[in-house]
C-alpha cells in the first residue's frame, strides 16, 4: 500500500516536469568512487587507482595521478580504489583503500609529487576526506567520528564521536565552517569544523540510513534509505521530505537551494524539486546504472555518477 502510495505522489509531483536527457558523456578510466567540483574542474576518483580531472569549460581531461598498486589478500599487487577525493589551490587529496585490514591511505599531491601522510600502519578506517583549508583536512570515520587533520604534524586536532552508528556521509557548506554527518540511524549531526562540537542535531524525518547528505545556503537534504528525500530547513529548525517509489541513494542542492535533486525511482532517473514548494521541475533520464553521485554547477546545469565509468552533464531550464 505505501508504495502504491509513494507511486501516486511521483506522478502527480510529475505532471508539469520537463524531461532531459544528458547533453554529454564523460568517460571515467575506471568506475567513479567520487567526485567533486572545484570552480570549473571535476575531480573524478576511480577503483583504477585515478584521479583524474576534467576541465568542463574546454570539455576535456587535463590532469591524471595513478596511485601505486596495492597487494591483496592472496599477495597480487592491484589497483588501489580511491575512495574519496578533493582539491584546494593546486594541491589534490586523495583517499584510497591498502588492502590491510580495512584501513585507508591518504595522499597529498602537489607540484607533481605524491606524498603520503596517513597509511594502513596508522590504523585509521576512513570512508571520506574533504580539505578544509590547505593545511586541514576532515576525515570521516567509518564508527561516525569526525576529525580534523593537520597535514603539516600529521596529527588530528580533534576526533569526535558522533554516535554509535555506523557512517555514511558528510557534506560541507559554503565556507567550510560546518558540515554535516549523516549514519544509519537516520539523525544528522552538523558540527563546527574547527572544534568538532556539535551545532545542531536534525531528526524526524529519516528513519534509518541516510546515503548522502547536502548543506546549501542554510538548507541540509538527505537520501534516505527508508524513500524519503529529506528536507532541513536549518536556521528555522522546520523539515520536510519528499517521497520516493525506490531507496535514495543520491541528492544534491542547487547553489541557492532554491533547487533539489533526488534520485527517488528505481529506473535510475534523477528528479528536481523546487525546494519550497517540493513541486517537481524536471526529470532526468539518461543514468545507466544506480546512482551515488548529484553536483549542481550552477542552477541550471548538473553532474552525476554511478556505479560505472559514466559522468553525466545535464542542462536544465
Amino acid at each position: 500500500m505505501i508504495r502504491i502510495l509513494c507511486f501516486l505522489i511521483l506522478i502527480l509531483q510529475g505532471i508539469q516536469a520537463t524531461v532531459y536527457t544528458p547533453v554529454k558523456e564523460i568517460n571515467a578510466t575506471g568506475i567513479v568512487k567520487d567526485m567533486v567540483l572545484v570552480k570549473s574542474h571535476l575531480y573524478i576518483g576511480t577503483d583504477e587507482g585515478r584521479l583524474q580531472v576534467y576541465d568542463t569549460t574546454k570539455q576535456q581531461f587535463i590532469d591524471e595521478v595513478h596511485l601505486p598498486k596495492i597487494k591483496d589478500f592472496m599477495g597480487d599487487f592491484i589497483e588501489t580504489r580511491v575512495e574519496s577525493v578533493d582539491a584546494i589551490d593546486g594541491r589534490y587529496l586523495l583517499l584510497s583503500d591498502s588492502g590491510k585490514g580495512g584501513y585507508a591511505n591518504l595522499w597529498i599531491v602537489e607540484n607533481n609529487v605524491t606524498t603520503q601522510v596517513i597509511s594502513a600502519k596508522d590504523k585509521k578506517a576512513l570512508v571520506k576526506a574533504r580539505f578544509i583549508d590547505k593545511e586541514h583536512i576532515l576525515l570521516g570515520y567509518l564508527g561516525n567520528e569526525a576529525a580534523l587533520f593537520d597535514i603539516k604534524t600529521k596529527k588530528e586536532k580533534y576526533r569526535v564521536q558522533l554516535s554509535e552508528s555506523k557512517f555514511s556521509d558528510f557534506a560541507l557548506n559554503e565556507d567550510k565552517s560546518q558540515a554535516v554527518f549523516s549514519c544509519e540511524s537516520g539523525i544528522l549531526y552538523i558540527i563546527n569544523t574547527n572544534t568538532g562540537r556539535v551545532v545542531k542535531e536534525l531528526s524526524g524525518v529519516n528513519l534509518d540510513n541516510v546515503y548522502k547528505v547536502d548543506f546549501k545556503n542554510g538548507v541540509v537534504s538527505g537520501a534516505g534509505q527508508d524513500r524519503k528525500g529529506s528536507l532541513y530547513f536549518v536556521k528555522s529548525g522546520k523539515s520536510d521530505f519528499i517521497a520516493g517509489s525506490f531507496l535514495i541513494y543520491a541528492t544534491a542542492l542547487s547553489p541557492s537551494a532554491k533547487k533539489v535533486a533526488f534520485a527517488v525511482d528505481e529506473q535510475n532517473n534523477i528528479s528536481i524539486y523546487d525546494t519550497a514548494s517540493k513541486r517537481r521541475l524536471a526529470l532526468l533520464k539518461g543514468q545507466k546504472s544506480t546512482l551515488s553521485i548529484i553536483i549542481f554547477s550552477d542552477e541550471n546545469r548538473l553532474f552525476s555518477a554511478s556505479g560505472d565509468k559514466s559522468i553525466m552533464m545535464w542542462n536544465i531550464k
